[in-house]
């Protein structure tokens, strides 16, 4: 048996480094905002960052493979009892978002029974286009999974459900080139709802917080100096991006600008909405605890 003393702060033998906190990066343009200023604080040197999808990442932190880092809504309200959102930083809009998007054929009235594809295995756009087709346009679609290329998907389907970068082409070029109806999903819940709504939180391990108070704090500080001085130079933030992605500055500026980082009591309220509406049928309670965490 190993006697050696243990080391409080590691959680292993004393005089052991601390490890870096384990955080997940969306490597989607909506996140950008949120990691841009990372490197100009030098905090990213600090981190152990990994980059994957929405859907990944979200794996990763429910089971203990990433500290902090970024899940979506759905993943979240199934994990909460090992979760704590931080406050004041999500990825979510109040009316458009722009990423997030239903395109169709025909109008939305006409889908029932229609073959709608789903492009995306996140849960939570899905799972918002599901209840937005059922109890807002009072259709029950044939849904069926398929990868984002729009031009494919419309060769089989009638309308498609879309989210991140390939959303944002289909909302703004391929959508209008192909002569189909774009609906944001984001702009249809705030109309039905008039509530913001929330896509991913940004989380830490209930027994990581525990262990490393301190660790999640100056973490969940870096995010926030990184988000507030990505949109004081929004600007320039899409310039650079703009010069590896298929969309212009001008443009990437607005979707930024349109995106809400924020977390308080109107996004909490959304959530809780949210769950209202889709809680039972999608695998947690309506009442669903959700603990936030001040910075």
């Amino acid at each position: 048996m190993d006697n050696s003393p243990s080391d409080p702060a590691t959680g292993g033998p004393a005089g052991q480094l601390p490890s870096r906190p384990r955080v997940g990066h969306i490597q989607f343009l909506n996140c950008l905002p949120l990691y841009w200023g990372l490197a100009r604080t030098g905090t990213l040197l600090d981190l152990e960052l990994t980059k994957d999808t929405p859907e990944k990442l979200s794996e990763q932190l429910v089971a203990g493979d990433l500290d902090i880092g970024p899940i979506t809504l759905v993943e979240y309200l199934k994990a909460s009892d090992d979760l704590v959102a931080l406050q004041d930083i999500a990825v979510g809009c109040d009316g458009p978002v722009m990423s997030c998007v239903i395109v169709s054929k025909v109008p939305l009235e006409d889908l029932d029974g229609a073959r709608v594809a789903l492009g995306s295995t996140s849960r939570t756009s899905v799972r918002l286009a599901q209840l937005l087709l059922a109890e807002r346009h009072g259709v029950r679609p044939d849904y069926y999974r398929c990868p984002p290329d729009l031009g494919l998907m419309m060769q089989e389907a009638d309308a498609a459900v879309l989210i991140g970068d390939a959303a944002l082409r289909a909302n703004l070029h391929d959508g209008p080139r192909l002569g189909l109806q774009v609906h944001d999903l984001g702009q249809m819940w705030k109309e039905w709802t008039g509530l913001p709504f929330v896509f991913a939180v940004f989380a830490a391990r209930r027994d990581y917080l525990e262990r490393h108070p301190e660790m999640v704090a100056e973490v969940h500080r870096a995010f926030l100096e990184s988000r507030d001085l990505s949109l004081v130079e929004v600007t320039k933030v899409a310039e650079q991006a703009a010069r590896w992605e298929s969309f212009d500055a001008e443009l990437l500026e607005r979707y930024f600008t349109t995106l809400d980082f924020r977390f308080g009591e109107a996004q909490l309220g959304g959530v809780r909405e949210f769950a209202r509406r889709v809680g039972p049928t999608t695998g947690f309670p309506a009442d669903v605890r959700v603990d936030v965490r001040k910075p």
